[in-house]
């Protein structure tokens, strides 16, 4: 019994899968708590949610050059890096590649100058930046919204099929404009800076620079009695040790550098101070505690190399601890020469309604039609009804991976529908042209009938793959959803109804 009914068995365990994770609290990311406020697992984008969509090309210029190795790339960066009064940060020599970048705004002239004091040979320049760099900005950015909670965010590369430029495009469901553009123009380089006195004058020092704080582990901000809203941070033992040795030399650990702080209200007060830059600005200053300072005197801190870095508000010490775990983006967005699209969530909700009301208009009519071609409905029925659970299962899957849907999306489930049911009555056609005498006939004709489905299903395939792999945009979506629905269909559902017809027109019970 199971063993000749298994496919059946199969597609009834992916719809109940399916189903939990479509309406359980706790699977995909759901809870308890959201689950009043949204009754299913899935995600939307924006053409269902609201919010804000921008494309646009990343701050830099690049060149190519010859001479560069892996033994000048440093001094080619520090010159460049001079010549152009940036920071080392914002300039990037690639050997592999063959390339110098810049991550700001600069202009050709300016830039070949700098290039020229190198002494490399430049073959061309550039808008724009590598492709390297490019991935690297896109998983950033995607780190940074994850840390957000925000579900259904996307962000991916695309170019232009007209000029050829490339983009990245940032979706995200749920926020302004103003938010998102604070985002992808914010590095988010956070980096702690020692200020204390050194020869009658002030002095600062980077005792944790940024790549310093990106390999440390990162805790929940939380509001401490004493000090605050805090930012937990583990460094890692060799960041550690410097960090240590470095707040000795500048006299940190001392009975003067725990002093007061007052770096707030007089910068130019002979004090000592480790300030919280983020982006070149000072967002917290704070004394050393004398705690952490004699950890460090007695080398405790090296075997246990944990402190907090303090915020003003718990807001800021979250987007610390975003900027913290994400890491900096290597360059911004040029949002000067990008677009920006943004939907009201008002209008987003009207969508959701009316895309339940298409797709079940859409089930109906295939039906009718379905029932109107055979006259019976223990042919109709299950045709309709396996159709549907495919409908399910590619819903679960959706839920599982916290697929944004989108319009695209919905069309592909439509199309999903109309597609199966397409294959379903090749199935019943075959096998019903000429009265079934028994289940080995059948089987026959149904092989024969799978033959022909599996022949479509590799052609619509192929013809999606380009639609999927490509940035296209929405057309992308619908691509993705189609060949998932399609795979699902052969595998799966067409395997079941063609088991559900044997046991209807056969003996064979």
């Amino acid at each position: 019994m199971i063993r000749e009914n298994w496919r059946v068995i199969l597609l009834v365990v992916l719809v109940i899968g399916s189903g939990i994770a479509l309406f359980a609290p706790g699977v995909a990311g759901n809870d308890a708590g959201t689950a009043a406020a949204q009754p299913t697992n899935l995600q939307y984008g924006i053409q269902l949610d609201g919010g804000t969509r921008i494309r646009a090309p990343v701050t830099g210029m690049t060149a190519t050059v010859e001479n560069v190795t892996a033994q000048n790339q440093f001094d080619v960066q520090n010159t460049v890096a001079s010549e152009l009064a940036l920071e080392q940060s914002r300039v990037r020599v690639r050997p592999s590649l063959d390339t110098v970048e810049v991550y700001a705004p600069v202009n050709e002239t300016p830039f070949r100058n700098a290039l020229a004091a190198t002494n490399l040979t430049v073959t061309g320049v550039r808008d724009g930046v590598t492709d390297p760099t490019r991935a690297t900005i896109v998983d950033v950015l995607q780190d940074k919204l994850d840390q957000t909670g925000l579900g259904g965010t996307t962000v991916q590369q695309i170019q232009s099929s007209q000029t050829g430029e490339h983009y990245i495009l940032v979706e995200v469901p749920g926020r302004n404009v103003s938010s998102v553009r604070q985002l992808v123009t914010e590095r988010g380089s956070v980096r702690q800076i020692a200020y204390f006195p050194r020869n009658g004058s002030m002095a600062n020092e980077t005792v944790l620079a940024p790549s310093d704080l990106e390999s440390a582990s990162i805790g929940t901000p939380y509001r401490s009695r004493v000090l605050g809203p805090v930012v937990p941070v583990t460094l890692t033992e060799p960041v550690a040790r410097d960090f240590a040795a470095a707040m000795r030399q500048y006299g940190f650990t001392s009975s003067q550098g725990i002093s007061n702080c007052q770096y707030r209200t007089n910068p130019n007060a002979t004090q000592y101070c480790l300030l919280t830059v983020n982006d070149g600005e000072v967002v917290y200053s704070s004394s050393m505690g004398a705690d952490l300072a004699q950890s460090m005197e007695n080398g405790e801190f090296v075997k246990s190399p944990q402190f907090v870095i303090q915020a003003d508000s718990m807001a800021d010490a979250r987007q610390l601890q975003i900027d913290l775990r994400a890491g900096a983006l290597p360059s911004t967005l040029n949002l000067d020469t990008g677009t920006t699209y943004y939907i009201s969530p008002s209008l987003a909700e009207r969508f959701k309604p009316l895309s339940f009301l298409t797709g079940l208009i859409a089930a109906l009519a295939v039906g009718l039609v379905v029932y109107l071609r055979y006259g019976e409905a223990r042919v109709a029925v299950p045709m309709v009804a396996t159709a549907l659970c495919e409908v399910v299962v590619l819903l679960g899957f959706a839920s599982l991976t916290q697929l944004a849907l989108d319009l695209s999306h919905i069309a592909g489930f439509i199309a999903v529908i109309g597609t199966g049911v397409d294959d379903l009555i090749i199935i019943a056609d075959e096998v019903m042209t000429e009265e079934v005498s028994s289940s080995r006939v059948f089987q026959s004709r149904f092989r024969k009938a799978l033959w022909i489905i599996g022949a479509a299903a590799a052609t619509t395939i192929i013809a999606m793959s380009p639609l999927a792999f490509l940035s296209l945009g929405d057309l992308r979506g619908f691509a993705i959803v189609t060949i998932l629905g399609v795979l699902i269909g052969v595998l799966v559902t067409r395997p079941a109804y063609g088991d559900i017809l044997r046991r209807l027109l056969t003996d064979d019970r």
